[in-house]
């Protein structure tokens, strides 16, 4: 989960080969919220925090242009939901700035894409397990404590439509006709 930290901006890029990829952030709603995230400078911020190796290598893969959906954990069930999508703006850097924390780790830095019209329950995720390819083995139903995680493009893509679509930052909704 992102400390407080200075916010790095670089402009995104589209992968070098391969395409985009697509993942999962989860971070504690007291500690960084999508709020937090859309209200940082140019929706940027750093994502880091992270101490599991696991974690900290899907941090390592990712690359300018990849999507990431922005999960809301929580203690109670109903505050654990995917609730808007990032792009990684800057790929893998060490940590940064003073004392033993900065050096304790690295980030990347996303941006803020948008948020999603209806938030995705985990609930929501779970009953889409039999229903959706690639949903079995989506690593928030095998491996719950992972905080950085890869996403299947099946499963991006229900997340995506059960979400409503996202509003991208500077367009105004679109009122249903």
């Amino acid at each position: 989960m992102p400390r407080k930290a200075k916010p790095t901006a670089k402009p995104a890029s589209t992968p070098a080969s391969g395409g985009a990829q697509y993942w999962l952030l989860k971070t504690e709603p007291g500690e960084w919220s999508w709020s937090d995230q859309a209200s940082a400078p140019g929706g940027v911020a750093p994502w880091d925090g992270v101490r599991n190796r696991q974690a900290m290598n899907y941090l390592r893969a990712m690359r300018p242009g990849d999507r990431c959906l922005f999960y809301h954990s929580g203690a109670g069930a109903a505050s654990r939901r995917v609730v808007g999508v990032v792009e990684v703006a800057r790929p893998w850097y060490e940590g940064e700035g003073e004392g033993k924390e900065a050096a304790a780790g690295g980030a990347v830095d996303v941006r803020a894409v948008g948020e999603f019209r209806n938030a995705v329950s985990l609930g929501d995720i779970k009953k889409a397990a039999g229903e959706v390819e690639g949903m079995r083995d989506f690593a928030l139903l095998r491996q719950p404590r992972l905080s950085v995680m890869p996403v299947p493009a099946k499963v991006w893509d229900w997340i995506c439509d059960a979400g409503g679509g996202f509003v991208q930052d500077g367009e105004p909704e679109e009122a249903d006709a």
